[in-house]
């Protein structure tokens, strides 16, 4: 087989998947029997980086496609077309390369064969230009999330984080106390440590001894604000993948990482493995599991739309739509209310999603505190916090485009609230 031409096979399938079948980027990575499964691991993680600079650059391959085309190729053809447009606009890969192997996966396809001629004449037309993307705006975010957001944060904020979710995202890494940061990250004034070009992370000094874990700056604030005492008792609720789990204790709290996914569970007992952390981890619904002991504070980071996270999974936009919304809604709800039943009096709760949209994140406050009268909202008092992220309610709002020159954030909806 042709150099590269297995990883890139595999990149146009797992396209399909996401943008034919509509699954999630992450299921389909996960799958035994993906289309990367056989590879090897430099020609997985190779076939993973081409399929998310596809996803997170669609809207300008199809805006260079679409002239040079009287209509749309099949799905496998059109997948093709866009990878190896992606891949000499923003990966500046040799033309010959990227054009001769879509046409060859082109030439393979069972309904694509006789289009292996065309892809091959558009595909020239497109390396003869100088910089296919140039003056073409970053990727827009799909109507139904792009709409309330710009009533929410406005027109140039919502076009800044476009352009942050355009470039691929760096690694932020949570360190324990006295731990040596990895050669080449840079701490952030929130206290995480921040690495561009990571390559693999289980290779870095201090990974096997426990020192880090990887979790993005915005995320390691919710533990901060909940501010965890030794041997309090602490719950984590909807606690996979578990880097607030370890960040609780860490702190020495007695946890409790309490998630319904065993599956999704199994990483959090590795890495609390790995770091020599102890937590009592148990496989529940949050809406039905029971504690054994009053609960000092509990930490909420609820379900949601994950739309603060796209920077990191661009195929998102592609498989959720505004149909997730009302029912995510109604479940932060559900979950706030157990929360605040399991807390001993003068508890705290941290309630908190990886959402952009104000519906999961200040309308779920001011319901919460309209539904609880005896619940108080605690200013966020943490290192490294800007004052113009607190919003009038007392809550903190995250969005990406907030560190743009530091490569974004993810965005995050966090506020602490005591049970008086």
């Amino acid at each position: 087989m042709a150099e590269g031409l297995a990883a890139r096979q595999a990149a146009v399938a797992i396209l399909g998947a996401v943008l034919g079948e509509g699954r999630l980027l992450a299921e389909v990575l996960a799958d035994p029997e993906g289309p990367q499964a056989p590879l090897t691991p430099a020609d997985r993680a190779r076939a993973q980086r081409l399929a998310l600079i596809v996803l997170r650059h669609l809207d300008q391959a199809d805006h260079v496609l679409t002239p040079l085309m009287r209509k749309p190729p099949p799905r496998l053809a059109r997948d093709a077309l866009r990878l190896a447009v992606c891949e000499m606009a923003v990966d500046r890969a040799a033309a010959h390369g990227a054009v001769n192997a879509a046409v060859e996966i082109v030439r393979r396809g069972r309904r694509t064969g006789h289009l292996a001629g065309l892809v091959n004449a558009v595909l020239r037309q497109v390396a003869a230009l100088p910089d296919p993307f140039a003056g073409l705006p970053p990727q827009r975010l799909p109507q139904w999330l792009r709409q309330p957001l710009v009533r929410a944060w406005g027109r140039p904020a919502v076009a800044a984080i476009e352009a942050v979710q355009a470039a691929p995202p760096p690694v932020d890494l949570t360190l324990r106390q006295g731990a040596v940061p990895p050669p080449g990250a840079v701490a952030l004034p929130t206290g995480s440590w921040r690495l561009a070009g990571a390559g693999q992370i289980s290779a870095l000094p201090g990974y096997d001894a426990g020192d880090f874990w990887v979790q993005d700056a915005a995320a390691a604030l919710a533990v901060p604000i909940l501010a965890p005492r030794p041997d309090e008792v602490v719950a984590d609720l909807c606690a996979a993948p578990g880097g607030k789990t370890l960040q609780l204790a860490a702190a020495g709290a007695r946890v409790w990482a309490v998630d319904a996914s065993d599956r999704r569970l199994d990483r959090l007992r590795q890495n609390l493995a790995r770091t020599g952390l102890a937590a009592q981890v148990a496989t529940a619904d949050a809406l039905d599991w029971q504690p054994p002991e009053p609960l000092d504070a509990i930490l909420l980071d609820a379900p949601c739309s994950a739309s603060g996270t796209i920077r990191r999974h661009p195929d998102l936009p592609f498989v959720k739509s505004a149909a997730d919304l009302p029912g995510l809604i109604d479940l932060q709800a559900r979950l706030i209310d157990r929360a605040v039943a399991l807390l001993r009096p003068g508890g705290r709760l941290v309630f908190c999603t990886c959402s952009l949209l104000p519906d999961e994140g200040e309308g779920q406050l001011d319901a919460a505190l309209a539904r609880h009268p005896a619940l108080r909202v605690d200013p966020p008092q943490a290192r490294g916090i800007d004052p113009v992220w607190i919003t009038p309610q007392g809550g903190l709002r995250l969005r990406p485009d907030l560190w743009a020159d530091r490569g974004g954030m993810d965005g995050f909806f966090i506020v602490r609230m005591r049970l008086s």
